[in-house]
């Protein structure tokens, strides 16, 4: 044995922690005909380096002055050799297999790819996997932080000691790589980054796929779920001309447990929730983000770990568990997906490296002004990157069927929410956010191309143009849009007293001059039941009787409109109450027949949606929809046909007073008798029971058409007709 040799400088660098390449220094190397091994084991008496194959002696390291550093030369041996460490902690032993003995964790491709800014899946290579390596178990990390001086793998298998497991830098993409043995499924962890300044920061990973649930912040190794293939059923499921009723849901709240527990679990929720959406009619069911977040009161909106379910319900595989009993059900499941801005808690994303590197360093493109959050810097290839990966990584690997993109206005505008100097002009001067449009174009077209089966959805409440038109056309992309401005108009309209709706008629009839720009969902969603406006039930005018009758025929008029369905939990059985993140639905309330009743015409229009076409085969086609009456102001009456494109049509009526419209004379396209298949005035809902029996056409001319039905306008009511012989 000899004193060790070591490299000109790299010595002290690896001991102060400023080594982008350790393993340049650490593990076995072969040095002027010999083989020397060093490690790094902070805590350690003794450290002995021991052959993994027999007829290998037994080296025992020297500690180099007073370091952590322990280093032997072996002349013995010229070539390398698989070896272990054999560690003398003081209190025990240890036989350890050495991180710095193994190869890279990113392939050449990976690393193009990822320095190109066009890996699909970044999470198959970024994060932390359960791996085998030369025949060992552990788990190799990687993670991207350019402008960092060190970066280490911490947690409870090295003792949270940065100096273990630092990791190796590839210049090439920015990423810190490391493969760990004896790490296994279930260990926390975090990263431990020496930052451009020299200062230390713990962060959460990034990739993590589970994390600890708050006010934890570290992240735990899990494996990556397997793909789940695409389903031509589900496709079917999502299209432009399929029947779409969506139930919107934040699982923290739709129904507490009985035994005290704060929440449902994942797989309580697939025992109750699925079933109770299939029962009503729902095809799909819309989840508020169920990423992990660490504020219960951010909804899940202000994520810190967009590749892990929250821990709140339980673990990845609970949520995977959950999808799949949806999808047997029939049922849809759409995510909240949330690439506008992320919160600025010290673990997550914001200055990672010491830098602005997943923001904007400008205030005035970085932070968010309404929610004083962190705006995500679109410019930037791996930022892309970790947010389209995501949004495949949700649909590829829990099966999901459609991502609702939050707050797209946010996105797409850099004076949103801005005073006049207060934000930074676009390269030509505007006030679009060409990145970000960019960055959505991207998102569609990948989605388009990977997961064709799979929707977006765009929450996006200003006039900008092409939402939900082709990349090809100039479009965004998205398939669907919430139609912000008819939830407006229409929810003003059901507020005024009947009296004075004849002043605001426009207000029902207006949304139809924009209907067919846009594919359009009509969104009843929670962000009209919370922040003291109130709740639906609430919002309707009248005395009690008249409430419930408003909104029974709101719902049936919005479930005859053109245009997909959604309805917030709690509307279904119009709760009186303001939604409360921290409570339950109030279930007692249907108890009381006027509740349930509500509940029972939910269920009964979602089953007429699906079974006749005519109501969401052309939703964004002009030839499904054809006006009977639009202008009768003076007794607030619309009447509307919808169209399946072939034979079938469905007439609706809706009658927006107390007052029954007897002898109402309303044109039809074909002779025959036309029989009522719902009337939201029926006694089963609440209602008075004032209804149509059985009409025949007469031969006279109305409103355009050939033929005419003299019908009952049922009290503050919708009633929906088809031809008897259909």
């Amino acid at each position: 044995m000899h004193d060790t040799v070591t490299p000109d400088g790299m010595l002290e660098q690896v001991i102060s922690g400023d080594c982008h390449d350790p393993f340049s220094v650490l593990g076995m190397h072969a040095e002027s005909g010999r083989l020397v091994v060093r490690a790094l084991l902070p805590g350690a008496a003794a450290v002995s380096v021991v052959g993994s194959v027999p007829d290998i002696p037994v080296f025992p390291m020297r500690r180099v002055g007073d370091t952590a550093l322990f280093a032997v030369e072996i002349e013995t041996f010229h070539e390398p050799f698989p070896y272990r460490f054999e560690v003398d902690w003081g209190s025990h032993r240890q036989v350890l297999e050495d991180a710095y003995r193994f190869a890279c964790v990113l392939g050449d491709m990976d690393v193009w790819l990822l320095s190109e800014g066009t890996h699909h899946r970044p999470y198959e290579r970024l994060g932390a996997h359960p791996v085998v390596m030369d025949g060992v178990s552990g788990v190799s990390f990687a993670v991207w932080a350019p402008n960092a001086r060190r970066v280490s793998v911490v947690g409870d298998f090295n003792s949270w000691d940065g100096r273990r497991h630092m990791m190796r830098y590839r210049y090439e993409c920015g990423v810190w790589e490391i493969f760990i043995p004896h790490v296994t499924e279930g260990d926390l962890y975090k990263y431990e980054i020496k930052d451009v300044d020299g200062e230390i920061r713990l962060k959460a990973d990034p990739y993590a796929f589970r994390s600890q649930l708050r006010p934890d912040t570290a992240s735990i190794v899990h494996h990556l779920p397997p793909v789940i293939p695409s389903d031509e059923v589900r496709k079917k499921a999502n299209a432009l001309d399929a029947p779409v009723s969506i139930y919107e849901v934040h699982l923290g709240s739709w129904r507490l447990p009985d035994d005290g527990r704060r929440w449902l679990t994942y797989r309580e929720l697939a025992q109750q929730l699925i079933p109770y959406v299939k029962n009503l009619g729902f095809t799909h069911i819309e989840l508020m983000p169920v990423n992990e977040h660490p504020l219960d009161d951010s909804w899940g909106y202000q994520s810190t770990g967009i590749y892990a379910p929250t821990a709140r319900y339980g673990s990845p595989d609970d949520f995977r568990h959950f999808v799949s009993v949806a999808h047997e059900a029939g049922i849809g499941v759409i995510l909240d997906w949330v690439p506008a801005h992320f919160p600025a808690d010290a673990h997550g994303l914001v200055r990672f490296d010491g830098t602005a590197l997943y923001e904007h360093a400008d205030p005035k493109e970085g932070i968010h002004q309404d929610w004083g959050s962190v705006i995500y810097n679109y410019g930037r290839t791996e930022v892309g990157n970790y947010l389209v990966g995501n949004a495949l990584y949700w649909i590829e690997r829990y099966g999901v069927d459609g991502l609702r993109v939050d707050a797209v206005a946010s996105m797409l505008y850099r004076d949103y929410s801005r005073a006049p100097g207060e934000w930074v002009p676009n390269k030509y001067g505007g006030r679009e956010n060409l990145e970000a449009i960019a960055f959505l174009r991207r998102l569609n077209e990948t989605i388009g191309t990977e997961r064709p089966e799979a929707v977006t959805m765009a929450e996006e409440s200003t006039s900008f143009p092409g939402v939900t038109h082709p990349v090809w056309d100039g479009g965004l992309g998205f398939h669907y849009k919430w139609n912000m401005g008819w939830m407006h108009d229409t929810l003003s309209y059901m507020g005024e007293d009947p009296v004075y709706r004849k002043y605001h008629h426009d207000k029902m009839r207006f949304g139809l001059m924009y209907a067919y720009s846009e594919n359009f969902i009509l969104p009843l969603s929670h962000d009209e039941v919370v922040h003291c406006k109130g709740s639906l039930i609430g919002k309707m005018s009248g005395d009690d009787w008249q409430r419930f009758a408003n909104l029974r025929a709101y719902f049936g008029f919005m479930w005859g409109y053109p245009g997909k369905k959604l309805l917030f939990m709690g509307g279904e059985f119009a709760q009186y109450r303001e939604w409360n993140a921290n409570g339950s639905l109030d279930w007692d309330l249907l108890r009381y027949p006027s509740h349930a009743g509500v509940q029972r015409l939910v269920r009964d229009l979602n089953t007429i949606y699906r079974d006749f076409p005519a109501l969401s085969r052309l939703d964004y086609d002009p030839a499904g929809f054809e006006w009977i009456i639009h202008d009768d102001a003076d007794e607030s009456v619309f009447s509307f046909m919808r169209r399946d494109g072939d034979r079938q049509f469905v007439v609706v009526i809706s009658n927006f007073t107390p007052v029954p419209r007897y002898g109402y004379r309303i044109g039809v396209p074909e002779p025959g008798w036309y029989r009522e298949i719902i009337n939201t005035d029926a006694v089963i809902y609440g209602g008075s029971g004032i209804h149509n029996h059985e009409l025949l056409a007469q031969p006279v001319p109305s409103n355009g058409m050939p033929w005419s039905i003299v019908a009952t306008a049922s009290p503050l009511a919708t009633c929906m007709l088809i031809r008897k012989d259909d």
